[in-house]
C-alpha cells in the first residue's frame, strides 16, 4: 500500500481548526524564541559599551549561544520522543525566558555570557518540538507546508527584534527593553500550559523504548556513513552562515561603523535581509517541489552570488559602498536561509524513517558550526587590524571555499546513492500487495 500526496491515510491526524489552534500555540513559542535569539543582533554596540568588552569578547556572546544550540539538537530530538512536545517546549520556554531576563539585569560580562548560554539551551528545544507537533496534529501530506510556515514565523520573530526591540532599546534603555521582552515568554508559557496538547485524542504515539547510549551512538554512526547526510551538512554549512553572522551580531556594527550609516538605516537593511529570506524561501520551496534536481544548482548559485556581492562590497573603492550595492547585498543574503534548508533535502532521502531525527540534527549543526567559526574569526580579526571590516569579513570566503570543495567531493556519491534507494523503493512497492 502506498501513500499518495492527495489522500489522508487511516490513522493520520485529522487536522482542522483545532489542530491549527494547538499548533499556533506551539509556533508562538518558537516565534518568541527567535525574538530572544536575534535580540543581540540589534544590541551589539550597546552590549560592547555596557560590559566594556572588545570585538572578540562581544562575538563570544553569539558563539556560546550557537554552540549550545548546535550541541543540543540531537539530545532534544531524543527528549521530544521520550517526554512529548508539551514538556520539552515548556522547559524550553522557562530556560530562554530566564536567559533573556538574566541578560537584562546582568551586572557583568560573565553573568551576561551565562544568560545567553541559558537562552541558547531553551531556544534549541523549540524548532524540533514545533515540527513534531505539526506531524502529530496534521495529515502527513501537510508536513512540508507546516514546516515552511514554521520557518516563516521564525523570520517574523527576527523582524520583531530588528524593528520593535531596536526601538525599545534606544527608547527606554537596556534593562527595561530586555526585561519587558521577557514578558512575552511568560505569556506563551501560560498559553502552553492551558491549551497545548501533544496529539489529538485517539492518535497517541507508540511508547518510545529507551535503548541506551549504545543505540544513540549507532544511530549517529549509521547516519554519518550516508554520503547524503554529509552532503546535507556541508550544504547547510556553506549556505547559512553569511546571513546568520550578519543578522546575529556583525551586520549592524559593519553598516554603522564601516559604512557610515545611521542606526535607523542599518536597521532597515537588516529588515530587508529578513524580508528577502521570507520571499525567497517561498520561491525556493516551489522550485524544488517541482524540480528536485534543482537542489544543488540553487545551493551553489546562492553561495556564488553571496561571495560575489560580499567581494564587491568589501573591495569597493572609496570610504563607503553605495547604498544600491548594500541593498543588493542584503537581498542576496536573504537567500542564505532558504538555501540552507536544501541540506535537509539531501539528508532526508538518504536515511530510513528511524534515523530522520538524527540525520536532521547532524545536518542542522553544519550552519551553526560555520556561524560560530565566522563570528569568532571576525571578532579576532577586527581586534587584530584595529577595526578593518574588509579583512575581518574576508573570513567568509575561506569557509565558503571549504564548504564548496566538500559539496563537490560528495555530490556524485550522494546523488547516485539516492537514485539507487529510489529504484529499490519502487521495486518494493510493485511487489508488496496492497
Amino acid at each position: 500500500m502506498t501513500r499518495t500526496s492527495g489522500t489522508v491515510l487511516p490513522g493520520d491526524p485529522p487536522g482542522g481548526r483545532r489542530a491549527a489552534a494547538v499548533w499556533g500555540i506551539g509556533v508562538s513559542v518558537y516565534f518568541v524564541a527567535v525574538i530572544f535569539r536575534t535580540s543581540l543582533g540589534v544590541a551589539g554596540l550597546d552590549a560592547a559599551d555596557r560590559f566594556h568588552v572588545n570585538a572578540s569578547a562581544l562575538s563570544t556572546f553569539s558563539i556560546l549561544q550557537l554552540l549550545v544550540y548546535a550541541g543540543m539538537q540531537i539530545p532534544v530530538g531524543l527528549l521530544v520522543d521520550r517526554l512529548g512536545t508539551k514538556k520539552v517546549l515548556g522547559l524550553g520556554v522557562v530556560l530562554f525566558t530566564a536567559g533573556q531576563l538574566g541578560f537584562a539585569f546582568s551586572p557583568s560580562y560573565g553573568m551576561a555570557l551565562a544568560s545567553r548560554a541559558l537562552l541558547g539551551c531553551g531556544d534549541a528545544m523549540t524548532f524540533i518540538s514545533v515540527l513534531r507537533l505539526g506531524t502529530r496534529w496534521f495529515p502527513a501530506r501537510r508536513g512540508p507546508l507546516i514546516a515552511q510556515l514554521a520557518g516563516l514565523v521564525g523570520m517574523a520573530g527576527n523582524l520583531v527584534s530588528t524593528l520593535l526591540l531596536a526601538r525599545l532599546l534606544h527608547g527606554i534603555g537596556w534593562t527595561a527593553a530586555f526585561a519587558g521582552s521577557a514578558l512575552a515568554g511568560v505569556v506563551v508559557f501560560v498559553l502552553l500550559l492551558l491549551f497545548l496538547k501533544d496529539h489529538p485524542e485517539g492518535h497517541e504515539p507508540e511508547p518510545f523504548p529507551h535503548r541506551g547510549a549504545t543505540y544513540v551512538r549507532r544511530q549517529i554512526a549509521a547516519s554519518w556513513r550516508e554520503p547524503g547526510t554529509r552532503l546535507g551538512l556541508w550544504v547547510h554549512f556553506t549556505t547559512q552562515f553569511p546571513a546568520m553572522v550578519f543578522l546575529l551580531l556583525w551586520g549592524l556594527p559593519f553598516l554603522v561603523e564601516a559604512q557610515g550609516l545611521s542606526r535607523a538605516t542599518a536597521g532597515e537593511l537588516l529588515t530587508l535581509v529578513v524580508l528577502s529570506n521570507m520571499m525567497i524561501g517561498l520561491v525556493y520551496g516551489q522550485v524544488v517541489a517541482r524540480h528536485h534536481e534543482a537542489r544543488l544548482p540553487l545551493a551553489l548559485a546562492t553561495v556564488g552570488a553571496t561571495a560575489l556581492l560580499w567581494g564587491a562590497t568589501l573591495a569597493y573603492p572609496g570610504d563607503h559602498a553605495p547604498m544600491w550595492l548594500l541593498v543588493v547585498l542584503c537581498v542576496v543574503l536573504g537567500a542564505c536561509g532558504p538555501a540552507s534548508m536544501l541540506g535537509f533535502d539531501f539528508a532526508r532521502p538518504a536515511n530510513p524513517p528511524e534515523r530522520q531525527g538524527t540525520a536532521s540534527g547532524i545536518t542542522n549543526m553544519g550552519g551553526f558550526v560555520a556561524s560560530m567559526t565566522t563570528l569568532f574569526a571576525v571578532g579576532v580579526l577586527l581586534d587584530a587590524t584595529g577595526g578593518d571590516y574588509s579583512v575581518a569579513f574576508s573570513s567568509v570566503f575561506v569557509l565558503q571555499a571549504l564548504g564548496v570543495s566538500q559539496i563537490l567531493r560528495l555530490r556524485k556519491r550522494a546523488i547516485r546513492r539516492e537514485r539507487e534507494r529510489l529504484v529499490a523503493s519502487r521495486v518494493e512497492t510493485v511487489h508488496v500487495p496492497a
